[in-house]
């Protein structure tokens, strides 16, 4: 099933309910959530779209791997409701061989990921790290089946009149004895979206921008410079926001938000404001 919402004359938001036909980025194996059209082109990349659920236990995170969709159109008013199996976690791989198994790698790997988000001078050498391990071995990222699964419903509601996307995440169904975060993640691909702004009045470029920092403004944006297209969302109580970006080689290629909230959450929503920049 595939769902498109027409924004504009130029800008659609569009979902499917199964991952992308070839495997341009190791993240088409995931199922996405809202992806932006651009006078027809896909603006995702390797990003998972607006209002992609997935979990995490300590450091590991998992992601949704099945989706049941349904619409319901009122006039100018679309709702979209997905229900996500978050069942997939990352591997490691050789191209022929089976993923490694070895634990000790993926719990460095995961503290390696927390570290670098957490302590942003050491970003650049730890990149520069991963990087050259990935190379040396010759190791490429992939999803699997993981031995815990459960579930998240989204509901995705677009007034066409007010270009103004409504997002309901439902955490009612979350084993929460095992989950340690949930996180809503709103991603657009990060060779079009080069540019952040907030209402506090930062503004930053490419590289500028970092991985994964906290926002404490009222709210923020991402823009593309190239399509003359935005997206803005809000900080909202409870919840923390984070930005970034990262774009490295055919691996990495997103820019956006995330939004992390306790498990013990039954409902978050927030809106996300689609502009088109003069």
């Amino acid at each position: 099933m595939q769902i498109t919402i027409p924004v504009s004359q130029e800008l659609a938001l569009k979902v499917v309910d199964q991952p992308k036909d070839g495997m341009d980025y190791p993240t088409s194996r995931l199922q996405k959530g809202l992806v932006m059209i651009h006078h027809g082109q896909d603006l995702a990349e390797e990003a998972v779209g607006f209002g992609l659920p997935m979990v995490k236990r300590g450091n590991q995170a998992f992601f949704p791997g099945n989706v049941e969709l349904d619409l319901v159109r009122r006039n100018s008013i679309w709702v979209v409701t997905a229900l996500y199996t978050i069942n997939l976690v990352e591997k490691v791989i050789r191209p022929g061989r089976a993923s490694v198994t070895n634990q000790w790698l993926y719990a460095a790997k995961n503290s390696m990921a927390a570290f670098i988000r957490q302590f942003p001078p050491a970003r650049g050498a730890l990149t520069a790290l991963s990087s050259g391990l990935r190379r040396l071995f010759g190791w490429e990222t992939t999803y699997e089946q993981a031995a815990f699964s459960t579930q998240v419903k989204m509901t995705y509601t677009f007034d066409e009149e007010r270009g103004v996307l409504a997002i309901e995440a439902d955490f009612t169904a979350l084993l929460q004895d095992k989950v340690t975060e949930a996180i809503v993640m709103n991603e657009q691909g990060a060779h079009a979206f080069d540019q952040y702004r907030d209402s506090s009045g930062n503004s930053f470029s490419g590289k500028e921008i970092g991985c994964w920092d906290e926002v404490s403004a009222e709210e923020a944006s991402f823009a593309s410079s190239a399509h003359r297209v935005a997206f803005t969302l809000p900080r909202v109580a409870g919840a923390s926001l984070f930005r970034g970006r990262e774009l490295i080689g055919s691996r990495l290629a997103w820019a956006g938000f995330g939004y992390t909230i306790p498990p013990t959450a039954r409902v978050f929503r927030y809106t996300v404001k689609l502009e088109k920049l003069p």
